[in-house]
């Protein structure tokens, strides 16, 4: 199988950016309260305050709303972005995890719904909600302290792993890298598929969606357009 992956090419992995039970429903409201839809979820989520992390990184935080807003994310769930939710490549979905602002100290607790971001230097993607709790939704970045609290799953062990291509700008370019993937690793799953912002990306599942084997291939892999990113299925 491992023979295979030699002699495709090097580099472009972004990262080696997932998520625990979903906040606890609402309150019924007694007759005559109103209250917005999206302001329940923008509650912070329940933890202790004396919540120790069991994994951190930092990084630079990016957000995400239109067009992906009412969505499918990887979790299942439709993504809303009046939620505090946000997107990693690596954690383990409903993962809980603090995230702090290191220039304003604002932060806020979100769950991981969804996978990304796939941009160069970027380690997790934010909600509207949660980028407007940490001074990110403005200027659209910010250095950020990513907090792993609560997670149902190893974060260093075991998973489901693929590799992600793109973004792709044209749609034959993706095509033809699809199809010499599948031509060159024949025990991996290739599937092209396209953004809601119009680009193309390209998934490679390999036997067992085994990390070690996705690594291998990412390593492999130099494609035309876009970055190869591993990154976690569960």
């Amino acid at each position: 199988m491992l023979a295979l992956l030699a002699g495709c090419g090097g580099k472009k992995r972004a990262g080696v950016r997932v998520p625990v039970p979903p906040p606890p429903a609402t309150q019924a409201q007694t007759p005559g309260q109103t209250k917005s839809p999206a302001e329940p979820e923008s509650q912070p989520l329940p933890v202790p305050r004396n919540a120790r992390p069991i994994w951190v990184e930092t990084g630079l935080a990016s957000w995400y709303g239109p067009p992906y807003h009412n969505r499918r994310a990887s979790n299942g769930e439709l993504y809303d972005m009046h939620r505090l939710t946000a997107a990693h490549r690596t954690l383990p979905l409903d993962s809980i995890v603090r995230v702090t602002n290191m220039k304003t100290g604002s932060s806020t607790v979100v769950r991981i719904t969804d996978r990304g971001p796939f941009v160069e230097g970027r380690v997790i993607d934010l909600s509207m909600a949660a980028a407007k709790a940490v001074d990110v939704w403005r200027p659209g970045t910010a250095p950020v302290r990513v907090e792993v609290l609560r997670t149902p799953r190893a974060i260093e062990d075991g998973g489901r792993w693929c590799v992600q291509i793109g973004a792709i700008h044209d749609e034959e370019i993706a095509s033809t890298l699809k199809s010499r993937l599948t031509r060159r690793f024949q025990t991996a799953r290739v599937l092209q598929f396209s953004s809601p912002v119009g680009d193309w990306w390209i998934r490679v599942r390999v036997a067992g969606d085994d990390r070690l084997r996705a690594e291998e291939l990412a390593a492999a892999v130099e494609p035309e357009q876009g970055l190869v990113w591993l990154v976690r299925m569960d």
